[in-house]
């Protein structure tokens, strides 16, 4: 009975219809990034505000001050008291009687000297110039509050975490393209709710969910185009990443057009209900559906993927396997139960806890320093295309360890020299910064790729390293500080130095997975070690003497 891969090479590995499936599905790692990275401009902090005193809306109607006037009678005389305040998160402590005329305010309060007026932390009635421009305006998340920022997007990692735990078992219990559309269409209700939260509270749950449904679509698109290549092709995943880099330079043009947050919520949200058009566009991986022991429909498609590649099945690929083992329904001690599985899954988790950690905290803030934040995002963004071009270019001819080994290395080398550089050379510290930059990025979109080839159909998107990166990362949000550079001068670089160089040495224990056959099954994982050298040479089929 021929195997799956061998009906796929007669197909055609990479033809016009997995061309057009890639280009279809590629498009989520742009929605996804806008996800990902939305909190930088979701959350603004509105650079005019200050606090307003019990009573003074009421007076200020009355007087018909305008809110510079207003300002002037509340604020001004705070300045003169604290010179170090702005009024943002202090006010007068005292309640304004309402019934006063606005001549006896002026003569009460005007003659009073600066110095004797009593202050109190602010707890509400903030006022903004521009209302409701952005989360932290819409919620008050500010000063005392300032942290609920960083909160929402702990939430949506742990949505991220959550995704990775249910709709990474659903998606190879139930089907791949089913939990994607599931999850596009999750993502889009969520994304609205967002948008029209009438609270914080409804807001942080629809937030957590729209990780939850975001994890799902980024995980199974990128499951899907990894499972209808040859093995030759599989670094059309490393293509799909480029999206998402694309993704991250388009964000800044949204929010620059988008005049407040609820817009830009509803553009990058509303986007996922089109791809509910890939229910007619995009079957069920073909892979899939042979470890569920589903072989008519996925020989069906197996000939429409030929017919779209102008090719021609044999009669005699009547019938089509995967392994001629028991394929089980997927279980999370099948990660550990192993040597070999435990191995990698160990050092995965590890790369995934650094490159996370790394990429959350160093890499949204790179690039943004003090200026036009829509240009710096963007630049910041266009920074990640050459990591991507060096992996396509280095990945396929010397295999994946060492690019791997090197980045993280790379990474984290820079990332120590950055903390020794001094302040008065800034473009210095910004170019070896930039070159950890692309360091950290290459190991990222490398650690989806080697996972995805070290781990069997069954086990391709449920709970395994990526789950582990998004429990284990520290959150950093961008925006926080008033010089992203400022991070390059905390402690925990040397941290993350010492990190990342491990990383690049852990992953040289990894097998090479260059050219091999997707694993189908536990034991075909197990196998990849004893049966593809370190030298990079072909594994065999194990139940014969041919090499695949």
């Amino acid at each position: 009975m021929p195997t799956f891969d061998e009906v796929l090479k007669e197909a055609g590995e990479f033809g016009r219809f997995q061309k057009r499936v890639f280009f279809l599905l590629c498009q989520t790692g742009i929605t996804f990034s806008f996800l990902f990275a939305s909190v930088v401009f979701l959350g603004q902090a509105p650079e005019n505000y200050w606090c307003r005193i019990p009573g003074a809306a009421e007076l200020s109607e009355r007087c018909r001050w305008t809110l510079e006037e207003e300002r002037n009678f509340t604020v001004l005389p705070l300045q003169l008291a604290n010179g170090s305040s702005r009024g943002q998160c202090e006010r007068l402590d005292t309640a304004w009687d309402t019934s006063t005329s606005c001549a006896n305010f002026l003569a009460h309060y005007g003659n009073r000297s600066a110095g004797s007026l009593p202050l109190t932390a602010c707890r509400d009635n903030w006022v903004y110039e521009q209302p409701h421009s952005s989360v932290v305006s819409e919620y008050n998340l500010v000063c005392g509050n300032a942290w609920m920022l960083d909160l929402t997007q702990a939430i949506l990692n742990l949505g991220f975490l959550a995704g990775a735990f249910t709709l990474g078992y659903a998606a190879d219990r139930y089907g791949r393209i089913l939990i994607y559309l599931l999850s596009c269409l999750g993502v889009g209700i969520c994304g609205i709710i967002v948008a029209f939260a009438p609270n914080f509270t409804v807001f942080l749950i629809f937030r957590f969910l729209q990780g939850v449904f975001g994890k799902g679509t980024w995980m199974t698109c990128y499951v899907i185009v990894t499972e209808i290549v040859g093995s030759d092709q599989r670094i059309v995943g490393i293509v799909i990443q480029i999206f998402f880099t694309l993704g991250i330079m388009i964000l800044p043009g949204i929010a620059y057009w988008v005049p407040n947050w609820q817009g830009i919520q509803l553009a990058i949200s509303l986007p996922n209900f089109l791809f509910l058009l890939y229910y007619w566009a995009v079957p069920e991986s073909p892979r899939w559906l042979l470890t569920r022991k589903k072989r008519e429909k996925a020989l069906k498609i197996m000939h429409d993927i030929a017919k779209h590649n102008g090719k021609y099945l044999s009669p005699h690929y009547s019938e089509i396997t995967v392994s001629n083992e028991e394929v089980s329904n997927p279980s999370f001690q099948d990660l550990v139960r192993t040597p070999q599985m435990r191995r990698n899954t160990l050092i995965l988790m590890y790369a995934w806890f650094t490159s996370a950690l790394i990429y959350q905290g160093l890499v949204m803030r790179l690039g943004i320093v003090g200026g036009n934040l829509y240009l710096d995002f963007f630049i910041s963004g266009a920074v990640e295309l050459p990591a991507a071009l060096l992996i396509l270019v280095t990945i396929d001819r010397i295999g994946r360890r060492p690019p791997f080994a090197i980045s993280n290395i790379v990474a984290g080398v820079a990332c120590l020299i950055t903390a020794f550089l001094p302040e008065d050379l800034p473009w210095f510290k910004t170019t070896v910064a930039t070159l950890g930059r692309l360091g950290i990025t290459m190991a990222f979109e490398i650690v989806y790729l080697v996972n995805s080839e070290l781990y069997p159909t069954t086990l391709r998107t449920p709970l395994k390293a990526p789950t582990c990166s998004v429990l284990l990362k520290i959150e950093v949000v961008p925006g926080g500080m008033d010089s992203p550079l400022e991070l390059l001068n905390i402690c925990y670089l040397y941290v993350i130095c010492i990190l990342a160089v491990v990383c690049g040495l852990l992953v040289l224990l990894l097998p090479e997975t260059k050219g091999i056959s997707l694993p189908e099954t536990v034991e075909d994982a197990e196998q990849l070690s004893s049966h593809y050298g370190k030298c990079g040479k072909r594994r065999k089929h194990r139940d014969t003497n041919s090499y695949i």
